[in-house]
């Protein structure tokens, strides 16, 4: 995809992130008061659906931010204020999406989240609010300058500083071997709690119930969390080089599509009453096999992305 046509992408997905989140924080809040657990899953599965659309938001913003570099008007500084802000926000909105998935998994499991699961949220979800807005805030200033607080310093105040990260990643020699490492561990984690999970709702390992098979659900999205935190690493100490590659376009659509999928195993009925013995609905079996074919997806444009875009 050519600059302008990302560009158009991030404004158009750019306020699901802040809006999207704010809807889900008031539902959360309101299912805290009147104590309705229905109220309280579907507050979590927001707070999830928009932690994996902020991860292409702020890929997007990249190509955006390049797309408007040089043009009159636009300070470099703000764009740079903007992309630090965004970067711990999303960084908070991915632990609070964890969380909150985390959250889901025990309702399925025990019926209902643990204490420390509750606070967790509510704490992450308002401190990523706040970060979300704020990010948003600077975003509005790059093209708005008459909404910037005079005299603000625009670049020296951020707890995450993208330059300094990249030129630590940059210039560490074990820094990058490290991260693919990780990234390829991460995949692994997925790959296989995937394969399990999928492979019994086809009918393989029939005498295992898909109960027992759900506790390994964790280990699949700490290795998802893994994949994209330091995918995410990768982008930003090399943007360029990822911003306009197409497999990376297609990886990432198939990976949050994915990501959704997970939601079926997490939290519905029917294959949680999968028991031993039995035959999965011809649903789920359709379910499970676009989830495989997701990954294998996933797997092979991420593989292809040296091939594919002439980016590298």
């Amino acid at each position: 995809m050519n600059l302008s046509t990302l560009t158009h992408i991030h404004l158009l997905l750019n306020h699901f992130p802040t809006v999207g989140f704010g809807v889900g924080l008031g539902l959360f809040l309101v299912s805290l008061y009147v104590k309705s657990d229905p109220m309280k899953r579907a507050a979590l599965a927001i707070f999830l659906i928009i932690a994996l659309m902020s991860v292409p938001v702020y890929m997007t913003g990249k190509a955006a931010q390049r797309a408007i570099k040089d043009q009159p008007g636009v300070s470099d500084v703000l764009m740079e204020r903007h992309q630090d802000a965004a970067l711990l926000a999303l960084a908070f909105m991915e632990i609070t999406g964890m969380m909150a998935w985390l959250g889901l998994w025990q309702f399925r499991r025990t019926s209902r989240a643990t204490n420390g699961n509750w606070i967790a949220v509510l704490v992450l979800s308002l401190i990523t609010f706040g970060l979300m807005a704020r990010a948003a805030n600077m975003g509005g200033e790059i093209r708005h300058p008459e909404i910037t607080v005079p005299g603000a310093d625009p670049a020296d105040n951020e707890w995450i500083r993208v330059t300094s990260i990249s030129d630590f990643i940059n210039a560490t020699n074990w820094a990058w071997p490290t991260l693919e490492t990780l990234h390829f561990i991460g995949l692994s984690m997925i790959l296989g709690v995937a394969l399990i999970v999928n492979l019994r709702m086809l009918g393989i390992a029939k005498n295992i119930s898909f109960s027992a098979l759900h506790r390994l659900l964790p280990w699949g999205i700490l290795g998802f969390g893994l994949n994209v935190s330091t995918g995410m690493l990768f982008f930003v100490t090399i943007p360029d080089q990822y911003t306009q590659n197409l497999s990376l376009h297609i990886k990432m659509i198939l990976m949050m599509i994915a990501g959704v999928n997970i939601l079926y195993f997490t939290m519905f009925e029917e294959p949680w009453k999968l028991g031993p013995g039995q035959d999965a609905s011809a649903r789920a079996k359709v379910v499970t096999t676009v989830t495989v074919l997701l990954w294998v997806g996933v797997i092979y444009f991420g593989r292809m992305m040296p091939f594919i875009g002439n980016s590298f």
